[in-house]
């Protein structure tokens, strides 16, 4: 698959600390912009991904599928919440330091771990995305579930870049994060709308 193969050449890419120069110059030209409105746009894009919000948002919606009667939905959408576990694997392996002042700005958030890749956005792009898919193809079709699917595939979208301009990622950690993150939803979403008797 395309996209696990653009992880892997990333991949490669951050372990020979051959994209050091590249992600500082994006970080820079992005941090560059001092904008009020795009920081806090940043920083209101990113407050989900932060605990404690992190840890009840996911399991208030996976709640919410399983009491309306939807409890296949709502194991694969548990499943889609497994994209924090395949970021701490891989920030295991490969142990990135976050980037630090002086050489960019960094927002103060409670942050952990290593740099690569990014939790946020695997964990964006796998629950968001998931849930999405449930309100685009599966659900009412109507203008709110559409509309609030376009509202999550927004915020997939803006997470990366506002990982980077709040100093907490290189872009190189944002790209394999989508990268990896999108062959693990599109997976998920073939094994839920293949399965034996849907």
């Amino acid at each position: 698959m395309a996209a696990l193969a653009g992880f892997g050449a990333v991949f490669a890419l951050v372990r020979a600390k051959r994209s050091e120069a590249f992600d500082l110059a994006i970080t820079l030209k992005l941090q560059g912009a001092q904008r009020p409105w795009l920081r806090r746009t940043m920083a209101i894009v990113s407050w989900p991904g932060f605990p404690p919000q992190s840890r009840i948002i996911p399991p208030v919606l996976i709640g919410t599928l399983a009491f309306s009667g939807r409890r296949v939905d709502a194991a694969y959408q548990a499943a889609a919440w497994g994209g924090a576990a395949i970021s701490t694997v891989l920030k295991e392996i490969m142990r990135r330091p976050r980037p630090l002042p002086p050489a960019v700005q960094v927002v103060v958030a409670p942050l952990g771990g290593t740099s690569f890749p990014s939790g946020h956005v695997l964990t964006y792009v796998m629950f968001y995305g998931f849930l999405a898919h449930l309100l685009a193809v599966h659900g009412r079709a109507d203008s709110a579930d559409r509309g609030a699917a376009v509202a999550l595939l927004g915020l997939i979208a803006m997470i990366g870049p506002s990982r980077v301009e709040e100093g907490h990622h290189w872009t190189t950690d944002v790209a394999a994060s989508y990268l990896v993150g999108t062959a693990a939803l599109l997976g998920l979403i073939e094994l839920h709308d293949w399965r034996p008797g849907r």
